[in-house]
């Protein structure tokens, strides 16, 4: 049977798909800008007819109306990574959080610690072999499709076409809905003063050549507007945006020296404006692979000169690092930071980076602290930590005693929390700044 019959026999609403979701299914979402518009509007229309249907997925770019109260008898939210739409309902108790590396998640779906019964993915349009690209949504929605036992695909020809290990054929599709959504867009973000100091520190310790990761947020795009006098700079990186789009037109980034997939950016899922998803599709200069994959420490190392930047909301003095909780709430997930932190730092020249403003809450809280707040989680060890960066300047504590460490922190500190810093160091060490 031709491909194209296949799918005529596979194609179905929106509301016909779901209903073959059962009460107590485990759903997965494609992830971030490629979850499924409709097919996930269709699910929470038809909430009636489900009880306890588990939805995981980590970043949420939806309404996340299932995690509405209304709700909490046909769905509970198992994230694997809190955002706007969801932190609320893991704060209030309706939602749960399984905490897990970016780079291990499909292995919770192969290897069946969380099996998975139903997909829910947006991908292309099929080509003229009848293979479907899943877009911007490599990640774990493509390790999820094929370890799920039943896959329904929103079809869209809004979908960027994206090469690399980023196909499925029409015939391992279960139900298909044909749509004219697009995938999530999310605008460049507004640059403060203080992102512009901390891209400028960055850009200090990025050199000609280098391979970069650059996580999602003001300071990952600061960054870029400082490289634009550096030359052949590479990307391996979990995900990019669109200031890379610019560096690529500029000639800045063409990924030229890179030893390990050399003349390729090589990324596992893509968030950004229409302007990054047209660049993405057709675009042979990117490859995209699942995250098991992209995201291996021992993958990332293989690129020489391999430097990684992310962001953090607190480090104490001896340079553990918080990202992702504030006390005992949940605000992001560990994503795929140690996964890079620990690849540059075993990478040939590599250098890992983290970043932050120096305060939060208006500036009535210092984020470079003596210990980290009760109830917090250390996203990177201080075994791991590497640079830190604040727009007060940069602080290398590798090979650093811990004595070392807090004086290097404090003086990249907030000048307004300097003296009580000093006051507490002193305290803790015996030992005056």
């Amino acid at each position: 049977m031709h491909w194209k019959e296949i799918y005529k026999n596979k194609t179905v609403t929106a509301d016909e798909a779901v209903k073959h979701i059962k009460s107590g299914d485990r759903v997965v979402f494609g992830h971030a800008a490629g979850e499924p518009k409709a097919l996930v509007d269709a699910l929470v229309k038809n909430a009636a007819q489900y009880k306890n249907v588990e939805i995981v997925h980590m970043v949420a770019m939806g309404k996340g109306e299932y995690c509405n109260p209304e709700y909490s008898e046909n769905f509970v939210h198992n994230a694997l990574f809190a955002g706007g739409p969801t932190r609320k309902a893991i704060h209030e108790g309706r939602a749960l959080f399984t905490p897990c590396h970016f780079s291990r998640i499909p292995s919770l779906f192969t290897e069946k610690i969380l099996p998975v019964d139903v997909v829910l993915m947006m991908v292309s349009v099929p080509d003229e072999h009848g293979y479907c690209s899943y877009g911007v949504s490599v990640d774990y929605t493509k390790p999820a499709a094929e370890s799920a036992k039943m896959i329904i695909a929103e079809v869209t020809p809004n979908m960027p076409r994206t090469y690399g290990n980023s196909f499925i054929h029409v015939s391992e599709i279960d139900y298909i809905v044909e749509t004219n959504s697009s995938p999530a867009i999310l605008n460049p973000p507004q640059l403060s003063e203080t992102d512009e100091k901390i891209g400028k520190n960055i850009a200090e310790l990025i050199n000609d050549g280098d391979c970069l990761q650059l996580g999602i947020g003001a300071v990952p795009d600061a960054i870029l507007h400082f490289l634009t006098d550096k030359k052949d700079l590479g990307i391996h990186s979990e995900m990019f945006s669109d200031g890379v789009v610019e560096l690529v037109e500029r000639g800045v980034v063409t990924c030229a020296r890179k030893n390990f997939h050399p003349g390729k950016m090589v990324v596992t899922f893509l968030m950004g404006s229409e302007r990054l998803y047209k660049f993405a599709n057709n675009n042979p200069l990117i490859e995209m692979y699942p995250v098991d994959y992209v995201n291996n420490p021992a993958v990332v190392a293989r690129n020489d000169n391999m430097i990684s930047v992310n962001s953090a909301l607190q480090v104490d003095f001896t340079g553990q690092v918080v990202s992702d909780t504030i006390g005992y709430k949940q605000y992001s997930g560990t994503g795929g930071q140690l996964d890079f932190v620990r690849g540059a730092s075993w990478s040939k020249g590599g250098k890992s980076i983290l970043a932050f403003s120096s305060t939060a809450s208006g500036g009535k809280l210092s984020r470079i602290v003596p210990h980290i707040d009760e109830g917090a989680s250390v996203t990177t060890p201080r075994t791991d930590t590497h640079f830190i960066v604040t727009e007060y300047g940069i602080a290398d504590l590798r090979g650093k005693s811990v004595v070392e460490r807090g004086k290097a922190l404090i003086k990249i500190a907030h000048p307004d929390f300097k003296e009580q810093l000093s006051k507490q160091f002193f305290e803790i060490y015996k030992k005056a700044i």
